[in-house]
């Protein structure tokens, strides 16, 4: 089939390839003229995409990146994996509208559309069918079919990626969700199919907000054992040895990435403005978290103090930009709150992070470094926000004056952790 997948991004690009890989010819779409030209000269940005893979597609003629509006013509298959940002509390759909209003002027009868973004129940049905039915003089579910099928990249993870992690798919009325489990089948070892749309907009939201919560507890948690004298992590490794009943969450500093500062919020604004009723869960939870970064300075300052140092003119090295092990991905990421707080009261920050090339989400008063035996030893505490493998933890134990271990990863005289 012919695809078209708009937004190229840590979902779309993902998506585009693995079309691409499946045998169908694939447009990859998107506004961003910077990104559609890396793409076209074989360069990816995005970790679960090599640039060998890509050019290797590039040539075969299967994958051909494109900021031309034209090129969406003829598809057979249009996915829309654009981001679905929050703008001061309420969701900016904006992306998506743009997207929906650029397929519909190339909407043939019997094709197909399928939104991936996290977004709100009521989205695919309430706003991208009108939509893509006023700018085509098509009826959705019986000129063309319409579904929605939430992404689930985990960046970086090289277990669970596309292909062999389960799709749960939906459609507006019967005859979509057979065209959009048909077309996912195609490209993924399993799908889930649901009764419609809504269902799955709710999953999407339902599977990080559990993730969100359960963080945000552990991370109370784990704030109150430091008080209380307890080691968290040993407490939460022998609750983790019940085989039933217990799932484990480990602390860290803060959460980060597209989707868990973001996606429970939207259910949570949905929830306030079409009942009139607040999400307490979702609402504490955002409290909890967003303050980890405050917690992980309030710490380090503390252990400076001990130290007879003040944080002002105190060199500090970040280990670890990204929001998660072995990502790229800053978006969100606390070490972008702790940069700025540390740099607020005077510090000489310093950074690590072989993985985020792009830190145009950090401070550019943040000094990049290669974390080497000699810019351990130069600082005068160490903070690990990222455990990224390529780090060589042992460096940092054996030369760190002093370490602050927000992922519990190493040990040592020297080092504390959170």
């Amino acid at each position: 089939m012919r695809v078209v997948i708009a937004g190229q991004g840590y979902v779309g690009l993902p998506l585009a390839v693995r079309a691409a890989r499946a045998g169908h010819t694939v447009v990859g779409y998107d506004v961003d003229e910077e990104r559609v030209k890396r793409l076209a000269a074989g360069e990816s940005y995005v970790d679960d995409v090599s640039s060998g893979e890509l050019r290797e597609l590039l040539d075969a003629g299967s994958l051909r990146p494109s900021g031309d509006p034209r090129a969406c013509a003829g598809f057979d298959v249009a996915v829309i994996a654009v981001p679905t940002p929050l703008r001061e509390g309420t969701p900016d759909l904006k992306y998506i509208e743009e997207s929906a209003r650029t397929l519909a002027r190339y909407l043939r009868p019997g094709a197909t559309v399928s939104l991936e973004s996290t977004t709100y129940p009521g989205t695919t049905s309430d706003l991208v069918a009108p939509i893509l039915e006023e700018g085509s003089g098509l009826i959705a579910g019986t000129d063309f079919y319409l579904g929605y099928s939430p992404e689930r990249i985990d960046p970086g993870n090289r277990e669970w990626h596309l292909a062999v992690t389960p799709k749960v798919v939906s459609g507006i009325n019967p005859a979509s969700l057979e065209r959009i489990q048909a077309f996912y089948g195609s490209i993924v070892e399993h799908t889930v199919p649901v009764s419609d749309c809504k269902a799955a907009e709710l999953a999407k939201l339902l599977e990080n907000t559990f993730r969100h919560v359960n963080i945000a507890l552990v991370n109370e948690l784990a704030v109150f054992a430091h008080e209380l004298g307890i080691d968290v992590w040993e407490a939460i490794d022998a609750a983790s040895s019940k085989p039933f009943g217990f799932m484990r969450f480990t602390p860290g500093p803060g959460v980060g990435g597209h989707c868990l500062p973001i996606d429970p919020s939207y259910l949570s604004w949905r929830v306030q403005r079409t009942l009139g009723q607040s999400f307490r869960f979702v609402e504490l939870a955002n409290d909890i978290n967003n303050h980890m970064p405050d917690y992980v300075v309030r710490r380090l300052v503390a252990a400076l103090n001990e130290r007879r140092k003040p944080v002002n003119g105190s060199r500090v090295l970040l280990l670890g930009l990204a929001y998660k092990r072995d990502s790229g991905d800053a978006r969100e990421s606390p070490a972008r709150r702790v940069a700025s707080l540390l740099l607020e009261m005077g510090a000489d920050v310093r950074a690590a992070d072989p993985h985020v090339v792009e830190d145009a989400h950090i401070d550019r008063r943040v000094v990049r470094v290669t974390a080497t035996a000699e810019q351990i030893a130069a600082a005068d505490a160490v903070v690990v926000l990222a455990d990224h493998s390529d780090f060589d933890l042992s460096l940092v134990a054996a030369h760190a004056a002093y370490v602050l271990d927000t992922r519990h990863c190493l040990t040592g005289p020297t080092v504390e952790a959170l």
